[in-house]
């Protein structure tokens, strides 16, 4: 990986409440850790919080950059460890569904991008939203986020067949969320694998599984990542382990970085 082809890499979820954008933060902080220059994107555009985790007040969002006040360099901010962060806005609701034009501004200044990262998450909303698939079927990979909630599986498998139904995407990374056990994260992702074979003839992949943390939420009030308070923990631990994994992923593409997001994302768009 060079710093003209960044991993590009979606993380998302059929229902909300399942812990996407905290796993995004942590990832985003262990990355970071190993020299790493990242740039989150946060994609939540109605309802974005990745600046509200991390304990900072952005002056402009991608809003300002929709609307022609801004270039996308110009909204940057940077967190901590030197995390990049383009931000959204919240409670904005023209903003919850793109138009094809608002569509193809955002990838003309992603196209246009003059920063050297390593890797691009793009923290997406909940749901099938027609901005949620965007940017799932535009990034190089799809992380599902999931709990074994019987509703998080069966919106995640919704998200999943559109994406591979209506998007031709054909890989999909399944972590599962908030598990008590090893042996209950692999039965949750099994239940989706079967019914996603089964109906799909997709063969989805299991990326791992992150145990449940009562003390997740003392950082989200400290507007702390998990690991940077608890770097010893289970959770922490684990999510090394599902850092170096993801880092050591190949894309299913030649194409890498921006260039792919740029002509994937106008298929889809």
């Amino acid at each position: 990986m060079t710093d003209n082809t960044p991993k590009v890499i979606a993380v998302s979820s059929g229902k909300g409440g399942v812990g996407k954008t905290n796993f995004v933060v942590n990832l985003a902080t262990y990355i970071s850790t190993l020299k790493k220059k990242v740039l989150i994107i946060d994609a939540d555009l109605g309802l974005a919080n990745i600046d509200v985790l991390f304990g900072i007040a952005p002056k402009f969002n991608l809003r300002h950059v929709l609307l022609g006040q801004k270039r996308l360099m110009e909204i940057i901010i940077n967190g901590p460890n030197g995390i990049m962060i383009l931000p959204a806005s919240s409670g904005v609701r023209e903003l919850t569904n793109l138009n094809n034009f608002q569509k193809i501004q955002m990838l003309s200044e992603i196209n246009s991008f003059e920063l050297s990262v390593d890797v691009i998450l793009i923290d997406t909303g909940a749901g099938i939203s027609d901005n949620v698939l965007f940017f799932c079927g535009s990034a190089q990979e799809t992380i599902v986020i999931v709990t074994s909630e019987p509703t998080s599986l069966a919106d995640a498998y919704a998200l999943i067949k559109i994406l591979s139904k209506d998007f031709g995407k054909d890989r999909f990374r399944v972590l599962v969320n908030m598990t008590r056990s090893e042996k209950e994260a692999f039965s949750t992702f099994r239940k989706l694998a079967i019914v996603a074979d089964k109906f799909l003839n997709l063969s989805i992949d299991y990326l791992g599984y992150l145990p449940y943390e009562q003390h997740v939420k003392d950082a989200i009030i400290a507007q702390k990542s998990f690991i940077s308070l608890y770097p010893n923990s289970p959770f922490a631990k684990k999510l090394y382990g599902l850092g170096e994994k993801i880092l050591e992923m190949k894309p299913n593409d030649s194409e890498g970085g921006l260039q792919f997001f740029f002509k994937k994302a106008l298929r889809v768009g």
